[in-house]
């Protein structure tokens, strides 16, 4: 190698290597006191890209895990109230069988009808006054089921028995029956793209040419699960126990009867990351005031053996409304309970990947912070080294 003072070739490369390792060594210790892999987009570009798309994910997750539990603490605090709405229905019986016996005056009566009364008028209080967040749940939570004037008419006939629609998921449009067979024991609901047929015949009182009828002073719910839709239907009644006060529903007579379904507001909760149907839950609770048309307390009274006997019924009917609401939000609660689970899953496994691309290997980096450390090292003596070597030349003047 030619001996040169001007320029030390030797320095120049020691220097350069100097300068890699001391980069290599900050890398590690940047790495290491971080705890991150991927400090900055120059890292591993194409791995910050799919990481952040991860930790998006991770965040809306999270958030929908909270979303689901805040969802229970609502089913929750509705199912509750009716727990005290069914107390008072079964108490309501109580005093209706008492005052349907004639061991009664109608004075006794008249001090039964005054509890009546006040009882009727703590559902009204119930349902007004439970709220989640400021929001009321029992007088009608959830997508609302609009009403055009075939249907209010239907609604109060005694043809059709429908007594209540409400739904449990259904998306916002229009459903229309579309079965015109009499005596087939079933009933079909279609929405322009999906279409459902129900058998109800289990559930019948008769059946033949007339059509199909609901037993009477009963009532059964038509749930069409698959489009989100339910319907009550009951059979005669008494004019001053519920409507329709006569015949019952018979098959085929709902053909062409048209629901409105509006998207409502307050009955959704967002269990997913991303904006579509399957990372939504819609949930509808029915409006369960005394005065609403589920439980249709409105007038009741046992200040008559008549009334009396008659509100026995419209009292039965009632509990089974609150049961079987009670009963929906509980399998709306279990379901939201399975979704929490699935969701932390989902968490778990997400952010184990997140964790491969993103986070520092802490034993790779310590290893490799040793090696930069001892090459800085070596580098650092050997170019106090080369730097010594132009000093050869001065032997030569000797």
């Amino acid at each position: 190698m030619p001996l040169r003072v001007n320029n030390n070739i030797t320095a120049l490369n020691t220097r350069r290597q100097l300068l890699i390792n001391n980069r290599e060594l900050s890398q590690r210790i940047e790495r290491l006191s971080s705890g991150l892999r991927i400090n900055r987009a120059a890292d591993d570009a194409a791995g910050l890209s799919v990481s952040e798309g991860m930790r998006a994910e991770l965040v809306g997750l999270k958030q929908a895990v909270r979303n689901a539990e805040h969802g229970t603490n609502l089913i929750q605090t509705a199912e509750g109230a009716l727990n005290e709405v069914s107390a008072i229905l079964i108490r309501m019986r109580e005093l209706s069988v008492q005052a349907a016996s004639s061991t009664l005056n109608d004075n006794n009566r008249t001090a039964l009808n005054a509890e009546v009364v006040q009882l009727v008028a703590e559902v009204d209080r119930i349902a007004s006054a439970t709220s989640y967040n400021n929001t009321t749940l029992l007088t009608g939570f959830g997508n609302t089921v609009l009403k055009d004037l075939s249907v209010s008419t239907a609604l109060v006939s005694g043809t059709t028995g429908v007594v209540d629609a409400s739904i449990t998921g259904a998306t916002a449009g229009t459903y229309t029956f579309i079965d015109n067979v009499g005596t087939d024991n079933q009933i079909t609901l279609g929405n322009g793209v999906t279409t459902q047929t129900i058998d109800i015949g289990t559930a019948l009182d008769t059946d033949g040419a007339a059509g199909a009828v609901v037993a009477t002073n009963s009532s059964i719910v038509a749930n069409f699960d698959r489009l989100g839709i339910q319907l009550t239907l009951t059979g005669a009644r008494g004019a001053n126990q519920f409507t329709p006060a006569s015949n019952g529903y018979r098959d085929g007579d709902l053909d062409g009867l048209v629901i409105q379904v509006d998207a409502g507001t307050g009955g959704s909760f967002q269990i997913g990351a991303d904006n579509t149907a399957v990372d939504r839950f819609e949930v509808s609770i029915k409006d369960m005031s005394a005065t609403g048309a589920s439980l249709n307390l409105a007038g009741s009274s046992v200040s008559t053996i008549t009334s009396a006997r008659s509100l026995i019924d419209t009292v039965d009917l009632a509990i089974e409304t609150v049961a079987q609401q009670r009963g929906d939000l509980g399998a709306v609660q279990n379901r939201l309970g399975f979704t929490v689970r699935s969701l932390e899953n989902t968490i778990e496994n997400v952010q184990a990947s997140e964790s491969t691309i993103r986070d520092a290997d802490m034993a790779d980096e310590v290893s490799q912070f040793t090696r930069a450390q001892i090459l800085v090292q070596a580098s650092t003596s050997l170019l106090a080294q080369a730097n010594a070597i132009p000093q050869n030349a001065l032997t030569l003047l000797q």
